[in-house]
């Protein structure tokens, strides 16, 4: 691996590179704040999917673009004499270092989850009104439901046992069930929304990430389904002319496949 100050330097020459292309390229003098954001989501989501293929080349390249974005966001702030990149490290550099305490001060724990009682509380000791504030708004909803479970529960809002939970879950079934023989669309809604924010909930106590899970299940399902219409199509079928037994037959061989 690189030395720390092979790893700065790079840094440096990135930092070059972003003053260059800033000075003469077209579009990069053109973007801003506002125009970077969608591509800087983009390039969150390709990471994530590198992730979860657990491809670590790839892994490295969505790092650098992700980190380019960062340097991005940084040169301009510089521009409008806000902050520059050193702002932006230094800020979290005192972040880390104040709501670590059991690090850089005197506070003892003996597990994580006493670390991220202590987080919470800490955020809430600089002012934050409530420990949701952080939540983003625009956040997914599934991983929306995990943050907002994962920090009430950072301060003692939570339950005690995952059988609980499991519990939860089957009342919450109980009660849309209820709602689906009534035909009350609105309150079907309402039911299924509790169903599936029990869930996310039963997940983080059995050590599961919701959002981790459900695109794992996205991709297997793609894969079979892609499969499925690769094998018809080497025999001359089209699925829409297929029935559900003809298609069942590639399915099952594409389960043994992705799995």
């Amino acid at each position: 691996m690189n030395s720390r100050e092979s790893q700065l330097k790079a840094i440096n020459r990135l930092l070059d590179i972003m003053d260059d292309l800033r000075e003469k390229c077209p579009w990069d003098k053109k973007q801003t704040l506002e125009s970077l954001r969608h591509l800087t989501i983009e390039e969150t989501y390709e990471l994530a999917d590198a992730i979860l293929d657990n491809d670590l080349q790839e892994i490295k390249k969505e790092l650098g673009d992700v980190l380019l974005h960062i340097v991005f966001y940084a040169k301009i702030g510089s521009e409008k004499n806000a902050f520059d990149i050193a702002d932006v490290a230094n800020s979290i550099c005192d972040k880390l270092i104040d709501r670590h305490p059991h690090i850089y001060g005197d506070i003892k724990v003996d597990n994580e989850e006493d670390v991220k009682r202590n987080w919470e509380q800490l955020k809430l000791k600089e002012g934050k009104t409530s420990v949701l504030e952080g939540v983003p708004k625009s956040l997914p909803a599934v991983v929306k439901a995990n943050r907002i479970q994962d920090k009430v529960a950072g301060v003692g809002f939570d339950w005690e046992q995952p059988e609980q939970v499991w519990e939860k879950v089957q009342e919450e079934l109980s009660e849309l069930n209820t709602e689906i023989k009534k035909g009350n669309k609105d309150n079907i809604e309402k039911e299924f929304g509790d169903v599936l924010f029990s869930m996310i909930n039963y997940a983080r106590f059995i050590g599961v990430n919701p959002e981790n899970a459900l695109e794992k299940t996205n991709k297997k399902f793609i894969n079979r389904f892609q499969y499925l219409e690769k094998a018809a199509k080497k025999e001359g079928k089209q699925l829409s002319e297929m029935s559900l037994a003809e298609m069942d037959v590639y399915w099952e061989a594409s389960k043994k496949l992705y799995k």
